[in-house]
């Protein structure tokens, strides 16, 4: 076979990942936004669903996904951690499940991230099993599906392809040094 012809073959094969960003490093969604971005320049239809960021941020990668044409969902009230009401903040994620279901199984999407999908896993507003069990029926073949957050659970990381934990060394947070746009948002 050609080189030509292998790198034909190649372009043409597709096996949808499960790709699994975890820990308590720093670079999550920041890896996921690279492959979203890669994704979308290849031609290929992505988009972002976010489970607990707030639905108001405006952060970097929002504006450039909106310049992109990145379809992009902002369904949390913010970190779970300062909830002022966790019944909603609860009610938010199980809202934002719904609609990822919707998106996996549309047939529209080559590439669908679930931002921080493993917090609504790790308080147990959604059942890792149930979860897993419904990837198994309904995920298209040919759709990547990134999925980050800390306390990945250990199901979660048994069924993905590709699983990828971020190490925390050092943060300037604990120098004093606060979040900057274009690094932290």
């Amino acid at each position: 076979m050609s080189d030509l012809n292998a790198a034909q073959n190649h372009q043409d094969y597709v096996h949808g990942l499960v790709v699994v960003n975890t820990g308590n490093g720093k670079g999550k969604t920041t890896a996921a936004l690279g492959l979203l971005f890669r994704a979308s320049g290849h031609n290929q239809r992505a988009c972002m669903i976010q489970f607990i960021k707030s639905e108001d941020g405006q952060w970097g990668e929002v504006k450039t996904a909106e310049r992109l044409q990145i379809e992009w969902f902002k369904m949390g009230d913010g970190f779970v951690w300062n909830s002022q009401d966790i019944a909603e903040t609860r009610r938010k994620a199980l809202q934002a499940w719904d609609l990822a279901r919707q998106k996996i199984v549309s047939g529209l999407y080559r590439l669908v991230v679930l931002d921080e999908f493993t917090y609504p896993l790790h308080y147990g507003w959604l059942d890792t099993g149930e979860i897993i069990d419904w990837l198994r029926e309904h995920k298209p073949a040919d759709l990547h599906l990134v999925i980050t957050g800390r306390y990945a659970p250990q199901a979660l990381i048994d069924y993905a392809d590709l699983v990828t934990e971020m190490q925390l060394v050092k943060h300037p947070f604990k120098e004093g040094i606060p979040g900057q746009p274009g690094i932290e948002y």
